[in-house]
């Protein structure tokens, strides 16, 4: 099976639709699927993020940008 689409972090992702393997690459066959996947998925790290790269091309069709915490230190009043 060709796998055109490649889901990515730095970091080991995570999702119940993933294998139980924590892995930072997965390769898909769908476009579609290979993006639901990695909307569903987290990864451990904050600040990194997740792409889907299309294999053949080099070229990110997704990416979720990484989720910020904001302490109450930040936070204006």
């Amino acid at each position: 099976m060709s796998a055109d689409y490649r889901i990515e972090s730095s970091q080991p992702l995570r999702s119940r639709f993933l294998p139980a393997a924590a892995s930072e690459q997965y390769l898909v066959k769908d476009r579609a699927l290979a993006v639901a996947l990695a909307a569903k998925s987290f990864n451990r790290a904050d600040g990194e993020e997740i792409r889907v790269v299309h294999v053949p091309t080099g070229e990110v069709v997704y990416r979720k940008a990484p989720f910020i915490r904001m302490d109450a230190a930040s936070e204006e009043p």
